[in-house]
C-alpha cells in the first residue's frame, strides 16, 4: 500500500500493528490487549482523518496509485461477459478510451471510459488516460450503436483531460469533444455517467453528458486541474491547495450546486481500501438508475435530459 502525505499517521499505526501480531506469532507473550489498543486508535485516527479530508487530499485520494481505474470496475461488474470493441473507423483505436458490451445480471449495457497505466509501460501505453480525438469518435460510435439496439450507456469518468498535443489538435479534439456533447444531449437511450477518479475539462465532459451523473466521494470534476489553476493565476503549482478550495470541485460541492445528481459512498480511507464494497456500491448505482430511466419514453428521456442541461448555470439575484 501507498501512503499519501496526510496518510503517514495511519501508515505508521498499521506498522505498529502489524509489529505487535508478529510478536505474538514468534513469542509466547500475549500481546492481544495491545493489538487490540492499536487498532482501535487505528480506526480512531482513519475516522478523523477522512471525516476532514480538504479539496485537494480529495484531489490527491482520486489520483491513488493503488485505486481502481475503469477496467477495474467494468471487469468486476460485468465478470467475463465484457466484449471490447476498437476503434473509431477513421484513424485508430485510441488505448486511452475504452469501451465495449458488458453485462451486470442480465442486462446489457455500453461501457466507455477513459483508462490509465498501472506502471511506466502502461501508462505510456494509455497515453496517462488523455484521449485523442480518435477516442471521443470511438465513444461516440459506441454510443450510436447502443442507441440503435436499445442498449443503455454506462460512462466512467477518469482522466486528468483530453491530449493537448499537436496532432491531437490537427485532428479537431475540439470538435471531437463539441459533437459528443451535442450528439449526447440527444441520444434516444439511458445515459448513466460516474465520476470515479479525475474529471478534469472537456476531457471528461466529452463522455459526461448523462441523465444521471454520479461522482464517487473521493473524486473531483472541474473545468480545470488546481495545478493548471495555480500556474494560470500565480504563475506557480505551489497555489495548487488554494486552487482546489476556490474551485469547489468536490463531491459535496458539484451536489451543492446541483452540477450532479448524487454522491457514491466510499468505504474508509478510499476505494482503493476495499475494491470489493466500492465494485458493489457502484454496481448498485447503476442499477437504480437504470430501474428509473427506463421507465420513460424515449422522448420524454431526450427532453428531460434537455432540460436538465439547459438548467444549469442559471442565476437569480
Amino acid at each position: 500500500m501507498e501512503y499519501l502525505d496526510f496518510e503517514l499517521p495511519i501508515k505508521e499505526l498499521e506498522e505498529q500493528l502489524d509489529k505487535c501480531e508478529l510478536i505474538g506469532k514468534e513469542s509466547e507473550v500475549d500481546v492481544t490487549e495491545s493489538c487490540k489498543n492499536i487498532e482501535k486508535k487505528l480506526l480512531k485516527t482513519k475516522k478523523e482523518i477522512y471525516k476532514n479530508l480538504t479539496a485537494w487530499q480529495r484531489v490527491q485520494l482520486s489520483r491513488h496509485p493503488n485505486r481502481p481505474y475503469t477496467l477495474d470496475h467494468i471487469t468486476a461488474l460485468t465478470g467475463n461477459t465484457f466484449m471490447e470493441l476498437h476503434g473509431d473507423r477513421t484513424v485508430k483505436d485510441d488505448k486511452a478510451m475504452i469501451g465495449g458490451l458488458g453485462k451486470i445480471g442480465e442486462q446489457s449495457f455500453m461501457f466507455i471510459g477513459q483508462q490509465k497505466g498501472y506502471n511506466t509501460k502502461t501508462r505510456q501505453y494509455r497515453n496517462f488516460g488523455m484521449s485523442n480525438p480518435e477516442g471521443y469518435r470511438k465513444a461516440l460510435r459506441l454510443m450510436k450503436m447502443a442507441e440503435k439496439f436499445g442498449i443503455p450507456v454506462v460512462t466512467l469518468l477518469d482522466t486528468p483531460g483530453a491530449y493537448p498535443g499537436l496532432e491531437a489538435e490537427e485532428r479537431g479534439q475540439g470538435e471531437a469533444i463539441a459533437r459528443n456533447i451535442l450528439e449526447m444531449t440527444r441520444l434516444k437511450t439511458p445515459i448513466i455517467t460516474i465520476v470515479i477518479g479525475e474529471g478534469a475539462s472537456g476531457g471528461a465532459v466529452g463522455i459526461g453528458v448523462g441523465d444521471v451523473v454520479y461522482m464517487m466521494e473521493n473524486t473531483w470534476y472541474s473545468v480545470i486541474s488546481p495545478e493548471s489553476c495555480s500556474s494560470i493565476l500565480w504563475r506557480s503549482w505551489e497555489h495548487k491547495e488554494q486552487a482546489a478550495e476556490a474551485l469547489k470541485l468536490t463531491a459535496e460541492d458539484m451536489k451543492k450546486q446541483k452540477l450532479i445528481d448524487g454522491i457514491i459512498k466510499e468505504p474508509l480511507g478510499g476505494a482503493h481500501y476495499d475494491r470489493e464494497t466500492a465494485f458493489k456500491e457502484v454496481e448498485k448505482t447503476i442499477l437504480e438508475a437504470y430501474d428509473k430511466l427506463k421507465k420513460l419514453s424515449t422522448t420524454e428521456l431526450v427532453k428531460k435530459r434537455m432540460e436538465k442541461y439547459a438548467k444549469m448555470g442559471e442565476f437569480k439575484g
